[in-house]
């Protein structure tokens, strides 16, 4: 801010002792007012201080700045970027690794393009194409589903599942669905109940595909095993779940992130995390706040559109 400065911020820094409660609310709020520009002094602060209530004061002023930022960064990615998925995965990883290394796991990601696009080419069928993606998910680089606990924290977050190689239904789909945009497949997300899938499309240029453009469904927690419409069909029976158009059609890479937002969610409350459990609850609040704006005046983008 222009009215801001710069030279009051270590002072203010220093004043992070003070035992009136009131004072100091004084002092925390004008720290916060310098926002991103705060996190830098505040950090060496932290790596200084050798009493412990400031340590505590600089460490949540430092995790509300941060917070702060990403609900902002969120926000302008479902507005103006959501047809970039491994963008919005990145972003909600860093509600768990705020200090995670993008360039590295942008490498990563390259690297497993890089071996599909070795081994696709031009005269290969649908069926052919996605046998290709699999050998390189499953088969070359061994990732495989965490049979034993869906829920784990480890499950959701990018960084993780391309150190550990395991996830849930979820970030498999999301993971496989990032290499096929890379890859320019027509491949979507479908927001299946209980359970995420992704289509292969008849066209990638369809501005609003629908379920009736889907040559086949992809079960990326089983190796990328392929199905038609009638075993969702079986499935959604079973679960005792209506038939609903939208279990059948492509979602958008904003509802995919919303449902890795919830899925965040779940795993903490079951964690007993209360705190981070209202960390992820205000950045969907703002998210869904400002989407609904944002579809009220254009309307929600198709990932990839």
């Amino acid at each position: 801010m222009e009215s801001l400065n710069p030279d009051q911020l270590p002072a203010l820094i220093s004043l992070l002792d003070e035992p009136d409660e009131k004072s100091f609310s004084f002092i925390r709020e004008q720290i916060f007012l310098f926002g991103e520009a705060a996190l830098d002094p505040l950090t060496s602060a932290l790596n200084n201080s050798l009493d412990g209530l400031v340590h505590d004061r600089i460490g949540k002023i430092i995790q509300e700045i941060r917070q702060e930022k990403l609900r902002h960064q969120v926000g302008d990615w479902m507005q103006f970027g959501s047809s970039d998925l491994l963008k919005g995965f990145l972003l909600i990883s860093q509600t768990g690794y705020p200090d995670l290394n993008e360039e590295d796991l942008l490498i990563k990601i390259e690297q497993l393009r890089a071996d599909a696009w070795l081994e696709l080419n031009d005269n290969l069928t649908a069926l052919e194409t996605v046998k290709v993606l699999n050998h390189i998910l499953f088969g070359m680089h061994k990732f495989e589903p965490n049979r034993v606990n869906l829920t784990a924290p480890s499950n959701q977050y990018l960084n993780t599942l391309l150190e550990t190689r395991k996830g849930n239904p979820l970030t498999l789909g999301m993971l496989y669905l990032i290499l096929a945009h890379r890859l320019h497949l027509p491949i979507h997300g479908v927001n299946l109940p209980q359970h995420f899938i992704l289509a292969y499309l008849t066209d990638i240029h369809s501005p609003h595909p629908t379920g009736q453009e889907v040559l086949f469904y992809i079960n990326p927690f089983n190796q990328g095993a392929v199905f038609t419409r009638r075993e969702i069909e079986l499935f959604l029976r079973q679960m005792k779940l209506k038939p609903d158009p939208s279990y059948f059609a492509p979602c958008t890479n904003v509802d995919i992130i919303h449902r890795l937002l919830h899925s965040l969610v779940h795993t903490y409350t079951r964690l007993g995390s209360k705190e981070k459990v209202e960390e992820l609850n205000r950045l969907i609040e703002t998210t869904e706040s400002m989407f609904r704006e944002d579809e009220g005046s254009k309307g929600d983008k198709l990932p990839g559109r």
